[in-house]
C-alpha cells in the first residue's frame, strides 16, 4: 500500500451514492472523485494531458513520455492523480532534490536522499480547467508532502505569468532559475513543508 492511500485527506472522496438498479441492488461504480499516486501504466494519460496543456503554449512539454516513466517507475509516491469516475483529469509529478537551487539536471534525476520535492509539473485537462482544480489539487499534493518526514521544501520553476497562480498556492519567487530549455527562461519558487509539527500529530501522519 503506499504512503498516499494510507492518509484520511487522501483516501478516494465518493461524491455520488452508489447507483441502485430497478431491484433494489446496488450496481459498481466508480468513485465519483478520487485522488491517488500515479503508476507507470498512467504514463500514456499523463502524456496526453501535458501534450495538449503544454505544447501550444511553450512547443515543448516538462516531461517527454520516456521521462514520465522515469519518474512514475522510480518515486510514484511524489505524485499524484485527480481522477474522475476512472479518468485522469489532473496530475502533479515530482522527485527529489538534494540542493539548494535547481540545475539542469534536476530535469531528468531523482535524488532518493535528498530533502527537496522538485514539482516538473501541474496539468489539468483542457475540458476542466477554469474550475480551480490546479489551486486543489497543489494544496492537496502539499498537505502530503508535510506527512513525508524526509520533505523539507518543495521547489518548481515556471514562467513569468504562472509566478501569481504560485503565489497564491503559497510559493515564494527565490528568482531567476539556472535552468534554460531552449530560449525559455523560468523564475525558481519554493514553499516549505517543513515545520508542521501539529499539523502531523493531527492529521493521521
Amino acid at each position: 500500500m503506499s504512503a498516499l492511500s494510507a492518509l484520511p485527506f487522501l483516501k478516494p472522496v465518493h461524491l455520488r451514492s452508489p447507483r441502485s438498479s430497478p431491484g433494489g441492488q446496488r450496481r459498481h461504480t466508480l468513485p465519483a472523485s478520487e485522488f491517488r499516486c500515479l503508476s507507470p501504466e498512467d504514463a500514456v494519460s499523463v502524456f496526453e494531458i501535458e501534450r495538449e496543456a503544454f505544447i501550444s503554449v511553450s512547443g515543448d512539454c516538462p516531461l517527454h513520455m520516456d521521462e514520465i516513466r522515469h519518474f512514475l517507475n522510480l518515486c510514484p509516491e511524489l505524485s499524484l492523480g485527480w481522477f474522475e469516475e476512472g479518468r485522469l483529469v489532473a496530475f502533479i509529478i515530482g522527485s527529489l532534490w538534494d540542493q539548494d537551487r535547481l540545475s539542469q539536471e534536476a530535469l531528468t534525476l531523482h535524488k532518493p536522499r535528498g530533502t527537496a520535492v522538485h514539482i516538473h509539473v501541474l496539468a489539468v485537462h483542457r475540458t476542466f480547467r477554469q474550475q480551480g482544480k490546479g489551486s486543489i489539487l497543489m494544496w492537496r499534493y502539499l498537505q502530503y508532502l508535510r506527512c513525508l518526514p524526509f520533505a523539507r521544501r518543495a521547489l518548481l520553476m515556471c514562467e513569468d505569468f504562472l509566478v501569481p497562480f504560485y503565489q497564491k498556492c503559497g510559493f515564494e519567487a527565490l528568482g531567476p532559475c539556472e535552468v534554460m530549455v531552449g530560449e525559455l527562461a523560468f523564475i525558481e519558487m519554493q514553499h516549505p513543508v517543513r515545520g508542521h509539527a501539529f499539523m502531523r500529530r493531527n492529521s493521521g501522519c
